[in-house]
């Protein structure tokens, strides 16, 4: 067994989760050399009656009672046989060749803990013109066509890779899964329906910080599933003012923010002048980001 493939999810659509599982069942990478983990994290719509993984002989669904994201990859990664872990999505669709590659490129580049590459949307419905603004909020990139590997260099790399679709070699996870097991995480992930996030990055630093290097490699392509619901303004505001004010609390537990804390006080003054800044009554678009800043805001108002 040479590579796990982990499936965190909760309350699944079952249309989309059936189009990742097709995604899997179609790989080069003979399936006698890789084993299907899908953790089901306390999910309440009983999708694992109609799950058929009959099709793969190395493939169980496990629970994972604690609610959150994290939680549900700990459980998954604990329960991984292979040295080489891939996370899955349950919205995501792997080329024919990904798990292939996760190896190959792996064998080449033994310094390397983590690999991702591009996640390119697949939209169920025609999106707005402006949300190619916000593909970095809704987990999509394309960083071109050359490979980048990258160190801790005191910021958060540019190029390090996404959740979605991220290889990892498991002897590098030891630090983060312990960090985890000790209640020292103080990280906000996905929980439930929060739109919080955090784990992914959480996860990179850790592993940068024990010295490994992380690295983006475009023959890695994956679909996105973007349904009409993500395209909303309303979702996409609230996902910027959260991921934001997470993102502060996450490079500030690393020792890499760069802002200076802010007096709780100066908050709704920051949000006033950002709502004119950003003319946010002008275009959804602009209330989005103001959103984002608000969430910075209230993130750097936070800080210990």
């Amino acid at each position: 067994m040479k590579l796990s493939v982990i499936i965190p999810t909760y309350n699944p659509n079952q249309e989309r989760l059936a189009q990742t599982l097709n995604g899997l069942k179609n790989q080069t990478l003979s399936m006698s050399l890789w084993e299907l983990i899908v953790v089901d994290n306390h999910s309440s719509n009983n999708f694992y009656e109609q799950l058929d993984l009959s099709w793969h002989p190395s493939a169980i669904i496990i629970p994972e009672l604690k609610q959150g994201l994290t939680y549900a990859r700990i459980r998954g990664f604990s329960a991984a046989k292979a040295d080489i872990v891939v996370m899955v999505d349950d919205d995501n669709i792997l080329n024919d060749d990904y798990l292939e590659q996760i190896l190959s490129i792996f064998d080449h580049h033994p310094e390397v803990a983590a690999i991702g590459g591009k996640s390119l949307p697949l939209f169920e419905t025609t999106p707005p013109s402006w949300l190619h603004e916000f593909y970095g909020n809704l987990a999509l990139r394309d960083l071109g066509e050359a490979a980048i590997i990258s160190r801790l260099d005191n910021k958060y790399p540019h190029a390090a890779p996404i959740g979605a679709g991220m290889g990892i070699r498991r002897k590098a996870l030891s630090v983060y899964i312990n960090k985890i097991r000790s209640g020292k995480n103080n990280i906000s992930d996905r929980s439930g329906d929060s739109l919080s996030s955090g784990g992914d990055n959480d996860l990179v630093l850790e592993m940068l910080k024990s010295g490994w290097q992380v690295g983006y490699f475009p023959r890695l392509q994956l679909k996105h599933i973007i349904p009409a619901g993500r395209m909303e303004a309303s979702y996409l505001a609230r996902l910027a003012h959260n991921t934001n004010k997470s993102w502060v609390q996450l490079l500030q537990s690393h020792g890499i923010n760069p802002w200076k804390k802010i007096p709780v006080a100066g908050v709704l003054p920051r949000k006033i002048k950002a709502w004119f800044t950003y003319r946010a009554w002008q275009s959804k678009a602009a209330y989005i980001k103001w959103q984002g800043a608000c969430g910075l805001f209230e993130g750097l108002a936070n800080l210990p």
